[in-house]
């Protein structure tokens, strides 16, 4: 009898544990997830990768970016420094960390099919699951691939995407594939591959677009929704809304805490599809009053919905013995249209960045602030605003 008590009293603790302290790191299944972006500086005091894995709010990390496919000798080239060691400190808390290709100015592209698979090899062997002698992040493994392709013809990334799905066949874990199509639908550099090669995600762009989260009229998820179930190659693909984590990390489409929360709570009452919301970037994220915080604890509490009344009377127990930081557990507000949404940003102009100077003594910074010094031309369809 004693141990039955104790078995039932350690389930309910258990139960209590999950729904009051969320996930720390990825699960699929969830519509609470947050993805990240890391690795462009955004708002000029990026911190080491390793510091935005230190809590449960973001669940994965594409580090951005691989942005040449062929740089010389033939060799992809990416903008990111030694970061091998945090690397694995975020894998160890359960934070999937993706590599992304392309960005707002990458060289990128393919002529055929067989230079797809080509580069797919090169990508499997120097940061997933393969082997070369020129791994940039050592013997790190990556846990995937984002292709955030804006420029170049969109043609055979299928094939790309086909041949890191063979290599992964046999794994001993699973490899993710996601995509950040801009809102328009379809998108023009990366629509096709989404209906012809299988997709884990895609992080739709509402932002730089008529169909960005300012414009609720002309906002478009529940087309991308319909893309998921009725024409998309995986049918189970999860799609995310992205947002600016800050005003200035985006020509237009930043909105205020609360009302992407509107907008992601809504998307979890209705879209079946709907996986979570990514932020471009950390950085903004962070410094705009924990925006990241803000997003994740709606998303949750909004997953979560009433505590359970069996399980409501363990909550003090739970805290007091694991310590659990905890969302709200008010009931889940009741679903509003998104027409609703007033939106309190309007479009804003380009602004220069300029070249970030780590602190003295400060956390390693990746190298890119040599793609800050090269020239940028503001695209109006473009994550990035540097002149």
């Amino acid at each position: 009898m004693f141990l039955s008590r104790g078995f039932s009293t350690l389930l309910s603790l258990t139960i209590s544990l999950a729904l009051l302290g969320g996930v720390a790191g990825f699960d699929a299944s969830r519509k609470d997830n947050l993805a990240v972006y890391w690795g462009q500086d955004g708002a000029g005091s990026q911190q080491r990768l390793s510091f935005y894995c230190s809590d449960d709010t973001i669940n994965v990390i594409p580090l951005a970016f691989l942005y040449i496919f062929r740089g010389t000798g033939g060799q992809p080239v990416v903008d990111l420094g030694p970061i091998n060691a945090d690397i694995k400190t975020c894998q160890s808390k359960g934070k999937l960390v993706t590599l992304s290709l392309g960005g707002g100015t990458g060289q990128v592209g393919f002529s055929s099919d067989s230079q797809a698979q080509t580069f797919a090899d090169q990508v499997w062997d120097e940061f997933l699951g393969g082997s070369s002698s020129t791994r940039p992040f050592g013997d790190a493994v990556l846990d995937g691939v984002d292709l955030d392709i804006e420029s170049g013809t969109p043609a055979h990334y299928a094939a790309f995407v086909n041949r890191i799905r063979s290599h992964a066949s046999g794994a001993s874990k699973k490899y993710f594939i996601t995509a950040a199509p801009q809102c328009p639908f379809p998108d023009a550099n990366i629509g096709d591959a989404l209906n012809q090669a299988s997709f884990d995600a895609v992080y739709v762009q509402f932002y730089n677009n008529f169909c960005g989260l300012n414009h609720p009229s002309d906002y478009n998820l529940a087309t991308w929704d319909n893309w998921a179930k009725t024409q998309s190659a995986n049918k189970n693909v999860k799609v995310y809304i992205g947002a600016p984590g800050s005003a200035d990390a985006a020509g237009e489409g930043y909105v205020d805490a609360a009302t992407l929360a509107t907008f992601a709570k809504n998307a979890q009452n209705q879209f079946s599809s709907f996986g979570g919301v990514m932020l471009w970037d950390a950085d903004s994220a962070f410094t705009n009053n924990r925006y990241d915080k803000a997003i994740k604890s709606a998303l949750t509490a909004n997953a979560i919905g009433p505590i359970p009344s069996s399980v409501a009377s363990v909550k003090s127990q739970a805290h007091s013995t694991a310590h659990a930081s905890k969302p709200s557990t008010a009931a889940a507000p009741q679903p509003s249209t998104v027409k609703d949404v007033t939106p309190t940003s309007t479009a804003r102009v380009f602004k220069p960045v300029s070249t970030f100077t780590p602190p003295e003594d400060g956390p390693v910074k990746a190298p890119h602030e040599i793609l800050h010094k090269e020239p940028r031309t503001a695209r109006i369809n473009s994550r990035f605003f540097r002149l």
